[in-house]
């Protein structure tokens, strides 16, 4: 197989990257799965992907990467150096980019969510049960770090997301949809017989340690997950997937 470099792309031969951070322009998509999805959704916002000499499926990737226009390069040390995981054998470098939620879908709302890896898991369950737009109210945990990504499995390139500063903020671009929040306390247990046929909703769900606190109970319908009392609370996100399935069994669309 013919290897291909940064001589193909000369705009982008001199690009230099380093680990990960939260200033930097670009992050990583680590593993070969989630390189394949953010090629696949996002061809345009990938500026190369690095392959590790013992990767056993670099023929296809390389083909995938020639057929989009990107630069294609086997680096083992470089790869070591961004990747935290011994196994990995894969990076897509992305350049970060913004995105708007529709207005025309439903929506998750995440209030302050601390972990990298539960947001890219809750990523990949909203998107697998049809959930393509997210609002994440910060401050929260940074939805382009490599952990975040590789924990949705490319999933996050396959949501509509925005960043806000405030819930407040959220509920004035979004007036029609109707508010669902997940509380421990919340005053309505969540029950298919009792979820409304409703087009437009936003399921909010709060911190992982604190949850959302009393002020949402004002806003729009609180809801609780049953539960044997034996535990104090599900993990955020076992309860994100409880709610997002619940509201489309009773609400479907043609995404599932």
């Amino acid at each position: 197989m013919q290897r291909k470099h940064n001589d193909e792309y000369p705009e982008k031969r001199q690009q230099q990257f380093k680990p990960y951070r939260k200033d930097a322009d670009y992050s990583y998509a680590l593993g070969a799965f989630p390189t394949f999805e953010l090629i696949n959704s996002k061809p345009d916002i990938v500026r190369k992907v690095l392959v590790h000499t013992d990767f056993t499926d670099s023929e296809k990737l390389s083909l995938l990467c020639a057929q989009n226009h990107i630069p294609f390069e086997f680096n083992d040390k470089l790869i070591s150096r961004i990747s935290s995981k011994e196994n990995c054998y894969v990076a897509g470098v992305f350049t970060k980019y913004q995105s708007e939620l529709r207005e025309d879908r439903p929506h998750l709302v995440l209030v302050n969510p601390g972990n990298m890896g539960n947001l890219g898991t809750i990523i990949r369950t909203a998107v697998g049960f049809g959930i393509y737009d997210a609002a994440i109210i910060l401050p929260g945990a940074d939805i382009f770090a490599p952990k975040t990504v590789r924990a949705s499995m490319g999933a996050l390139f396959k949501l509509s997301f925005q960043l806000y500063h405030s819930f407040e903020e959220y509920r004035q671009q979004f007036r029609r949809h109707e508010i669902f929040t997940f509380m421990t306390n919340g005053g309505k247990a969540l029950s298919l017989k009792k979820i409304p046929q409703v087009k437009l909703y936003s399921l909010v769900f709060g911190n992982e340690a604190s949850g959302l606190d009393n002020s949402y109970l004002k806003v729009g319908t609180s809801i609780y997950i049953p539960q044997t009392p034996e535990v104090d609370s599900l993990n955020l996100t076992i309860a994100v997937g409880i709610g997002i399935f619940a509201f489309k069994s009773v609400n479907p669309s043609q995404n599932m």
